[in-house]
């Protein structure tokens, strides 16, 4: 698909229109150096926008606008119950807005628009009314204290400061949400970075959230690449840094922030999520939910089930099963309603993508199904299944982050030898298990290593639940309660009566 765009809601292409910048302190702003870069549509390969080229002078003066914000400003001494009506306003605008956000995702990242539609801005909604509940509940505790005589102490919970949040390509509004919301909730203050190729919603976000009332400077919006991440990491005006994306940029992220003020630091990485299937697990359910949790976001998703183990009495039926629902998805262009896969963010991806499937076929493994690019516009990739692997096999230790699924067979009814294989990965993401025995699902869990983990579902999304990893998978949580733990700071206060 080239030349014109498909009819799209006016404020869409008002917004496409538009000379964009930096958002810093209510305002657009244009790069200090002038460069600027395209934004690009996958699905037609095609520029879309062009957009500034953050660097350190941009990041300099978004954090000052931020720690100004924080320091002087009133979102932080808001009462608690205005910050909530302000956040839940943040939601009606997005829900007001929801058309124009969901085709911006569509068109930017190549979300199929029914996706964008419910599994991003729909679930972007929920979170922000949900977190809006919690600023009248972010509270201290009395503690009894042992010390001689009597004492009242007590602990409370300030905002962290200043927080530099870092978010990846493949959902940038509902990764922005998950993000802004406790921020905002917390009191914090907030300079974001979305990824390079998809910094639309991000902009769109900043200038809804001055319309709901949220003060000029607390949030703010910097554009660019590694540079713009770098100078936020090692900032010395920024008091947390919260990043979502690979493994190896966190751990970069997390040198940087050691050697410039150990500021506070929470990291959602990367995955390699296996899906346990046993020989009484229910296909006619069982078999849709694999193909979903590797397919969906074309494997650009770090939770996708991309390792499959299936006990060796189902193996066939279940790869068989899998293969036929690949083949009978609709890839397509995002905006056609009809699409249930789109394409990888970028010409380059789909050849990594490539590159790894071609390796393991070189080395052995056998193809099912796909395994070659789609031939057009756009950066499309067939919906591919492989077996005929060993743990061993780089594909299946390595994350993918394509629509690649490593079947795996196994023959042992040992929980713990299961788990084993389960858990010989580096990441700790997520995981599910496929059985009509409760008692077997639950023991499993108990023994899986990941941060979440679906029964019966690959992936089981709320906004609130927690969400992240063990081991090199991140570290820190987000959604749900235990997301307030990284945007606070605890204080102990203690006075003898």
């Amino acid at each position: 698909m080239s030349g014109e765009l498909p009819d799209l809601q006016p404020g869409t292409r008002t917004f496409l229109a538009r000379a964009l910048g930096h958002f810093i302190n209510g305002q657009h702003e244009p790069a200090a150096s002038g460069e600027t870069a395209p934004v690009m549509d996958p699905g037609r390969a095609a520029e879309m926008q062009r957009v500034p080229v953050g660097g350190t002078a941009d990041v300099d003066k978004a954090v000052a606008a931020a720690r100004v914000a924080f320091d002087k400003g009133p979102w932080r001494t808001m009462k608690p119950n205005m910050r909530s009506r302000v956040i839940w306003k943040f939601a009606d605008l997005i829900e007001e807005h929801s058309e124009v956000l969901a085709e911006i995702e569509s068109l930017n990242a190549g979300l199929p628009i029914g996706a964008a539609r419910v599994g991003h801005v729909g679930t972007s909604i929920d979170l922000l009314r949900y977190t809006a509940g919690w600023p009248t509940k972010l509270t201290g505790r009395t503690i009894p204290v042992s010390a001689p005589g009597e004492w009242h102490a007590y602990t409370l919970r300030d905002p962290v400061g200043v927080v530099a949040q870092i978010v990846p390509w493949n959902g940038p509004l509902m990764m922005a949400a998950w993000k802004i919301a406790p921020a905002l909730a917390a009191g914090c203050t907030i300079v974001l970075k979305p990824a390079e190729q998809t910094p639309l919603s991000a902009l769109y976000l900043a200038e809804l959230a001055v319309e709901a009332g949220i003060p000029a400077g607390v949030f703010n919006v910097v554009l660019g690449g590694a540079d713009v991440g770098k100078a936020l990491a090692s900032h010395q005006q920024v008091d947390k840094i919260a990043f979502t994306g690979s493994t190896a940029v966190g751990r970069s992220i997390a040198i940087a922030a050691a050697q410039s003020n150990f500021k506070r630091i929470t990291l959602e990485l990367g995955g390699k999520s296996p899906v346990i299937v046993f020989p009484d697990a229910d296909l006619k359910s069982a078999v849709p939910a694999i193909a979903n949790g590797i397919f969906s976001g074309a494997g650009q998703i770090c939770t996708a089930g991309s390792r499959l183990y299936v006990h060796e009495r189902a193996f066939d039926r279940v790869v068989e099963g899998v293969a036929e629902a690949a083949n009978a998805l609709r890839v397509g262009y995002g905006l056609d309603p009809q699409t249930q896969m789109g394409p990888l963010i970028s010409a380059a991806h789909r050849d990594r993508v490539a590159g790894m499937t071609e390796a393991a076929v070189r080395d052995g493994a056998s193809v099912v199904t796909g395994a070659s690019p789609i031939e057009g516009e756009g950066y499309f990739y067939k919906p591919t299944i492989l077996a005929n692997l060993t743990p061993a096999s780089t594909i299946v230790r390595e994350e993918v982050f394509g629509p690649v699924l490593s079947a795996l067979r196994f023959g042992d009814d040992d929980l713990d030898a299961i788990a084993a294989e389960a858990n010989g990965s580096p990441y700790g993401l997520a995981a599910s298990i496929f059985t009509q025995d409760f008692s077997l699902a639950h023991k499993m869990a108990a023994r899986v290593r990941a941060g979440t983990i679906g029964i019966n579902r690959h992936f089981v999304g709320d906004s609130a639940l927690p969400f992240g990893g063990f081991r090199q998978s991140g570290w820190g949580r987000e959604k749900g309660e235990d997301v307030f733990n990284s945007y606070m700071e605890t204080k102990a206060i203690a006075a003898p009566l």
